[in-house]
């Protein structure tokens, strides 16, 4: 089995197509599907079920996918160790990010990180912290920063990026706005605002209320932040939301949580091993952070 044969399966999978793989590739088709029927013949079993449109995954087709973006990734991650050594980075780095990521201003440190590294091509996607944790297990990322999921898979690796509590977010004229501080058992009749299921905090939200006995109703789901502070705005509801949010606007009311309640955790995600370009990132994304904390305790 070739790490090329790898490659060119990889490629039909994801474009579901043997006519666009090989654009994709810049190979001829014909020499693409040779090496497809020749890595099935050394397997023993067929990869895709053809028909004249498009392609699909069989099981054995799907098995192998995981592992072939696992074994190109580590390829990769080989290759960027030795530019390493070579004070060099290049290649391309696939990045995962929550759309609000308060600890750190991402596109100002993607900015220093690229004039640093002009070799380097990086590629950026927003989603659910559960999808992009998944991803870097898959392969599919390097790299993302996420809310601490409530179950991690044993083959990346995690790291602590910022902690910071949860608050009540509610209307300017809701009743709780003239609070100081409100229970969570409180909460039991209001009406929620908050993210799609594994986006967000929206899984610390739910373990949390249901630790507390709470059973609440979410009425409206969103997938970014200031639509979720415009629906609280105009009273449709209340959201548990990062005490960060409250630097988003001045027309909601963030109101702290009595007792002990479990704080939100941003953190980061890679693979195992990271690798050279995804290590390089996070060492700035740490020193724009503990740059940015220093700079609110002389503030």
């Amino acid at each position: 089995m070739e790490l090329r044969q790898l490659e060119y399966f990889v490629a039909v999978a994801e474009e579901c197509h043997f006519t666009r793989a090989a654009k994709r590739l810049h190979v001829a088709q014909s020499g693409l599907s040779a090496s497809i029927r020749s890595l099935e013949r050394e397997l023993g079993a067929s990869l895709f079920l053809r028909s004249t449109r498009q392609v699909e995954l069989t099981p054995a087709g799907r098995a192998l996918l995981v592992e072939a973006r696992r074994a190109l990734s580590a390829t990769d991650a080989a290759k960027d160790a030795v530019a390493a050594v070579q004070g060099l980075l290049r290649g391309s780095l696939a990045i995962g990010s929550l759309q609000c990521l308060h600890v750190v201003h991402l596109p100002a440190v993607l900015a220093r990180f690229l004039t640093a590294h002009p070799g380097l091509e990086i590629r950026l996607r927003h989603g659910g912290s559960g999808e992009l944790t998944e991803q870097v297990r898959a392969g599919r990322l390097d790299l993302a920063f996420v809310s601490r999921p409530a179950r991690c898979p044993d083959d990346v690796v995690v790291g602590p990026l910022a902690s910071e509590p949860l608050v009540l977010a509610c209307a300017l004229e809701h009743p709780f706005a003239a609070r100081a501080q409100v229970g969570l058992v409180e909460l039991r009749a209001e009406q929620f605002v908050d993210f799609h299921p594994d986006w967000g905090t929206r899984d610390l939200v739910d373990n949390v209320l249901a630790a507390a006995g709470v059973e609440r109703r979410v009425s409206l789901e969103v997938t970014d932040v200031h639509s979720l502070l415009d629906l609280v705005t105009f009273g449709l509801g209340v959201a548990l939301v990062p005490q960060s949010f409250a630097a988003k606007t001045d027309r909601v009311r963030f109101i702290r949580l009595a007792g002990i309640v479990p704080a939100w955790e941003t953190v980061t995600v890679t693979g195992d091993p990271t690798s050279a370009a995804a290590a390089a990132l996070l060492r700035e994304v740490h020193e724009a952070t503990n740059s940015r904390r220093s700079a609110a305790v002389i503030g």
